[in-house]
């Protein structure tokens, strides 16, 4: 399984801006860059498991939309988030 309810409650603790806050775009680009190291990981060892590739896939595409949002509407969250999680190289 790739997360299991205590793995996610400590990145939405870790990420989140208020005390009931589960869907802001920073709390959904962790959890996604979470999924996304687990299913890159299933992938090394299994390569022709096409249907968690396109999975992957997708899950980066939605990744790259939300920090688009997030670069466009508060650049210093977009920075650190990006910083905390090494997104970049």
């Amino acid at each position: 399984m790739p997360h299991d309810s205590a793995k996610t409650a400590e990145i939405v603790n870790a990420y989140r801006l208020h005390d009931s806050d589960t869907g802001s775009p920073e709390v959904q680009v962790a959890l996604l860059s979470s999924r996304i190291n687990h299913v890159t990981e299933h992938l090394a060892n299994h390569s022709r498991d096409y249907s968690s590739r396109r999975g992957l896939l997708k899950m980066v595409g939605k990744r790259r939309r939300l920090l688009n949002y997030l670069r466009k509407t508060d650049i210093s969250a977009y920075r650190q988030l990006i910083d905390n999680l090494n997104l970049r190289k």
